[in-house]
């Protein structure tokens, strides 16, 4: 069976790059696990834009992106740039950490030099924790005027509000039986202890200052540099999926930060905010494995579409 899965994986890449150009670039030539991107290159050279697409905590082979969602296949159809990087911190990065930010926009300016992309317009994107960098990103872009800004963000399915995600995930853990307690709830509340210095009732301000959104933050401290950007968050809230398969309720998923969020941010002025919320149409490939928490819930045609449709 796996002789077939990676027979097809290998069949699928190469349909892909018989589109595109595949160019695979290290920063460090004595590193191949860290700061390096793939480049999805428009087949016929010309690069109108370009687009950043983050994968998920965990990921150690951008190529893989490929196989999870045809976002970059659609892309160079329009004559757009689609580099997939893994940051200096790595796969299992925390995404909206000074370290990880750090790399990002130095990537993003190190690919901009490359390719002569100057004026051109950029986009970024990016799924779960990729979601969560991307997010981050285009705040202290603009906050801080950074030489590229991003023409519209998008995030697939993000956590957005590092306080939420640490009390529900103590909840998770107390309502739960000993023993049966998913792996990656204890992990998550230990990483976000280790990276805030804290906990929310220890380093409340380092919650703040680190999430891309604070629902207790009556200031929007976050938010308020995307009053003016195009942002689109997707998310598929299958609650029944959820409460069957993993024992978690509403508070433990993200769409309660993702629609909080949005929803400031139009109250704030920003009209080209939207949520966008689908259904059944979580999938993970190659095994179309039901799952809720996929690229596969991000439309590639219609969100390069939105993208482009950015003013």
């Amino acid at each position: 069976m796996n002789k077939i899965i990676i027979l097809l994986l290998t069949l699928f890449i190469s349909t892909v790059s018989f589109c595109q150009k595949i160019e695979t670039v290290y920063l460090d030539k004595k590193d191949s696990t860290a700061n390096m991107y793939v480049a999805v290159v428009p087949q016929n050279g010309q690069i109108n834009s370009f687009m950043f697409l983050l994968d998920g905590f965990g990921n150690y082979s951008p190529k893989d992106l490929l196989i999870k969602t045809e976002l970059p296949k659609y892309a160079a159809q329009q004559n757009i740039l689609t580099i997939i990087p893994i940051l200096k911190t790595g796969p299992l990065y925390f995404g909206s950490d000074t370290a990880s930010q750090q790399s990002l926009k130095e990537l993003i300016e190190f690919v901009a030099a490359k390719y002569k992309l100057q004026g051109k317009d950029f986009y970024i994107g990016g799924f779960s924790i990729g979601g969560t960098c991307v997010v981050k990103y285009s705040e202290l872009a603009i906050q801080n005027n950074y030489p590229i800004k991003p023409k519209a963000v998008f995030a697939v399915d993000p956590p957005l509000d590092w306080q939420r995600f640490y009390n529900t995930a103590k909840r998770v853990v107390r309502l739960s039986n000993p023993g049966q307690v998913n792996e990656e709830v204890t992990y998550m509340i230990d990483r976000i202890k280790k990276e805030m210095g804290g906990t929310p009732e220890t380093a409340l301000e380092n919650f703040y200052n680190n999430s891309p959104y604070s629902f207790s933050d009556t200031t929007q401290r976050a938010i308020k540099p995307l009053i003016k950007t195009p942002i689109m968050i997707i998310s598929e809230p299958d609650i029944y999926w959820w409460l069957s398969q993993r024992g978690y309720d509403y508070s433990y998923i993200n769409i309660t930060d993702q629609a909080a969020m949005i929803n400031e941010l139009q109250k704030l002025g920003n009209d080209k905010a939207i949520l966008v919320t689908t259904t059944n149409k979580g999938y993970r490939k190659p095994n179309n494995e039901r799952h809720p928490h996929s690229w596969s819930i991000a439309d590639p045609e219609q969100t390069i579409k939105w993208l482009q449709s950015q003013k």
